[in-house]
């Protein structure tokens, strides 16, 4: 399940929009991703069911070696994903927005999902 505006490289170049679906099974439960490439930018859904229950954005500063971040909607004391909105600031050194959609906010399954986007991004890098 994805889909790419333009085409491959050159389409990244001038500015395209680019969607990327995957899923895995993390433990016990089915997860879903959904990613939006931008131009210098990178929007991540990370869900069970269709919400958009919180979302955050990060990204790096020269001022400091940890991403900024902030939380744009939800609860701000669930940082699931602002954390992981900075994780992957710090790994991409783009501004990336999260919404981290799941009730399961255990660092040790946060961590599988990290990975799991991870996994992606090294198999898929022009998605991301």
């Amino acid at each position: 399940m994805e889909a790419e505006s333009g085409g491959g490289a050159a389409a990244a170049a001038a500015g395209s929009i680019a969607l990327h679906d995957f899923s895995g099974r993390l433990g016990e439960q089915l997860v879903h991703f959904h990613a939006m490439r931008l131009r210098d930018s990178l929007f991540l859904w990370v869900g069970a069911a269709p919400a958009l229950a919180s979302l955050a954005v990060a990204m790096c500063s020269p001022r400091d070696s940890i991403p900024v971040a902030a939380s744009l909607l939800g609860d701000p004391s669930d940082t699931a994903s602002t954390c992981l909105a900075q994780r992957l600031a710090s790994k991409t050194k783009k501004q990336i927005f999260v919404s981290y959609n799941l009730q399961n906010t255990d660092s040790n399954f946060t961590l599988l999902i990290e990975n799991r986007i991870k996994e992606e991004m090294m198999a898929f890098p022009e998605k991301f």
